[in-house]
């Protein structure tokens, strides 16, 4: 008699990287929450949400450095807006889980106005240099369709103040999908979606 194996059970995510987006820090109100959440919930859970460089070639360098030890089946990455596109890319590349809300889908036309003197959201006092090459940068780390849209979730927001959320919808179309009626770029109302992104990312 032949007996058919059981099914591989999913990996549990043992590594959780976050990543912010353009002229935010690992102190926006989505980065720390996500922090507490794992701190209390899943504190065997490694967790990593560096601050990125200006230049996207330098953060994602940054970013490939710090995880290069991970088990790949067993992390994931989280991303808001810029952030997002990197988690894109990071995905991409690595095989990964990913879930990115309010995710840039064209950074490097998108951020192409922002070229010169900027600031942080969280600490006005600190500025930085957003230079022309790296709109560039950004357009080298474009990626295509994505390759396997079942490893992503997308929160999108139609209230989205700076980004369509019908170009979000249409990258991730095939991908998990949380689609808000309201809510806004920075997803204030982030604590009532952050079970569903917890569940899908199914911490160890």
């Amino acid at each position: 008699m032949t007996t058919t194996p059981p099914a591989e059970s999913p990996l549990q995510t043992t590594h959780l990287l976050y990543l912010h987006g353009f002229r935010s820090s690992p102190q926006s109100h989505k980065a720390r929450m996500v922090a507490h959440y794992v701190a209390q919930h899943h504190p065997q859970v490694r967790w990593l949400c560096p601050q990125l460089p200006p230049s996207p070639k330098a953060a994602m360098a940054l970013v490939r450095t710090a995880i290069q030890n991970w088990p790949v089946r067993q992390m994931a990455v989280v991303g808001s807006s810029l952030g997002g596109f990197y988690a894109t890319y990071v995905a991409e590349t690595l095989g990964c889980t990913a879930v990115v809300l309010n995710p840039a889908v064209s950074p490097s036309r998108d951020l192409e106005k922002y070229i010169g003197e900027q600031t942080s959201w969280h600490d006005p006092a600190a500025h930085f240099y957003f230079a022309p090459e790296y709109v560039q940068e950004l357009s080298d780390l474009q990626c295509g369709p994505l390759s396997q849209p079942e490893r992503y979730m997308a929160v999108i927001a139609k209230g989205d103040e700076l980004l369509d959320w019908r170009e979000m919808h249409n990258r991730y179309s095939a991908s998990h999908l949380r689609l808000l009626d309201e809510s806004d770029h920075a997803l204030s109302d982030f604590d009532t979606h952050i079970d569903a992104v917890m569940d899908f990312l199914q911490l160890a």
